[in-house]
């Protein structure tokens, strides 16, 4: 098997708020849509977003609802600390929670995290030594 992920999928409580959050709020491109079931998103070099309604989700990969916010994060990676404070702004006019407001971390890097409708984590982050070349691939 090769180390690579196609399709992040998140299970969502409401297809339709999804996708006033990323697409009108964001203002991310469809690239695909089965109204009220699946909203996909192309996110980066062959890296699709889905937002799958959740109760479908979890009949076919066969799991129980979680009580309460999944431990995931997802993140964003930009050029600049001001980049950072940018993106989190956009992030709270669309709607999004402001989880932790952006901070220079002890490790060099610049990061905030938001919450989109579903209470998914976004850290938005600068990180200084970490590079991604036009072809994708990161170097440190």
């Amino acid at each position: 098997m090769e180390p690579r992920v196609d399709f992040i999928s998140l299970g969502v409580r409401s297809v339709d708020r999804s996708r006033a959050f990323y697409i009108d709020g964001l203002g991310w491109p469809v690239h695909r849509e089965v109204a009220g079931e699946v909203l996909f998103i192309q996110v980066n070099h062959g890296l699709v977003l889905s937002l799958w309604d959740a109760r479908q989700m979890q009949a076919e990969a066969g799991v129980s609802p979680p009580d309460g916010v999944p431990c995931i994060t997802l993140s964003h990676n930009l050029a600049s600390a001001g980049d950072v404070d940018r993106v989190m702004e956009e992030a709270a006019a669309a709607g999004a929670a402001i989880i932790a407001e952006p901070v220079t971390q002890p490790w060099g890097g610049y990061t905030g995290y938001f919450a989109d409708p579903d209470g998914f984590r976004w850290e938005v982050a600068y990180n200084p030594t970490w590079t991604v070349d036009d072809a994708g691939k990161v170097t440190v």
